[in-house]
């Protein structure tokens, strides 16, 4: 069985072809990320994956038979990488028009040493440039981006790649944060409607034991507020109360540190609700 298969389905179907992933370090979570808090302290970047694309949709792929010379017989994986021009103009028009309501940087992460899917991506990156001067676009290879991630997160505004390299940097940049349970995620459609959720998935092995971290769903709807429903400032009170929860000290399993109290997943929720409420 591949669940995955369903939600790579869903968001083809539906067109789902920008999915932002936020990740921002709370002040109060600097001691429960894995880097030291120097490194993280203030951290806010936003990683803009293309969803629709890439080597998760390409054909032809399958198993067969190989026909290598040194291999012949033995059975084989392959997987078809490709990108149209207009997929990411598209997508880099979304990551330059977020850059300008935020610190006006664009860092685009590709494979253009190796890579002619990744030579297209950066010439359209590039091109696509020109329309936004006002906009500092920066070229970074996946491998250095993976690093660079940890060593300097913060020189990071708005990163745009493609989909496999975003689905690997996006959880790497989850990790900054202190756990996948604080990152939100919004998949978007042309006209900004969407399927949004956690970037964690369903976890299924720890379904029912009360210590799953429910506040990457809560940021999620507070997404969904403000991109799809126009409702920032109903967003910006989710956000808020978050914030306010994590400022009395409450944690998660995932994100507990000494000197913090742990709670559970109900009790968390319960606690951003009284927040909002006040």
């Amino acid at each position: 069985m591949r669940p995955e298969q369903a939600i790579l389905g869903l968001r083809k179907h539906l067109e789902l072809f920008a999915n932002f992933r936020p990740a921002i370090c709370y002040p109060e979570l600097t001691a429960a990320s894995s880097l030291k808090p120097e490194i993280i302290a203030g951290l806010d970047i936003l990683i803009i994956r293309e969803l629709n694309g890439d080597i998760y949709f390409g054909q032809p792929r399958g198993i067969r038979t190989s026909e290598l010379p040194l291999f012949k017989g033995a059975r084989e994986g392959y997987d078809t990488m490709h990108y149209s021009e207009p997929e990411v103009e598209r997508i880099g028009r979304v990551a330059f028009e977020a850059a300008r309501k935020r610190g006006k940087k664009v860092c685009s992460v590709d494979k253009a040493n190796v890579l002619e899917t990744s030579q297209l991506w950066r010439e359209v990156m590039i091109r696509i440039s020109k329309e936004y001067p006002d906009v500092e676009l920066a070229h970074m290879y996946v491998d250095n981006a993976a690093m660079q991630l940890v060593k300097a997160p913060k020189a990071f505004d708005v990163v745009v790649t493609g989909n496999l390299f975003g689905d690997i940097l996006s959880d790497e940049a989850a990790m900054l944060t202190g756990s996948i349970g604080m990152l939100p995620s919004a998949s978007l459609d042309k006209n900004n409607k969407g399927l949004y959720e956690p970037s964690h998935g369903s976890a299924p092995d720890i379904a029912g034991k009360g210590i799953a971290n429910p506040l990457a769903t809560i940021l999620s709807a507070a997404m969904m507020l403000r991109y799809s429903l126009g409702m920032a400032s109903e967003a910006d009170r989710i956000e808020a109360a978050v914030q306010k929860v994590l400022a009395q000290g409450l944690r998660t399993a995932d994100i507990y540190t000494e000197g913090t109290q742990k709670v559970s997943t109900i009790q968390m929720g319960d606690a951003v609700v009284a927040a909002l409420s006040k």
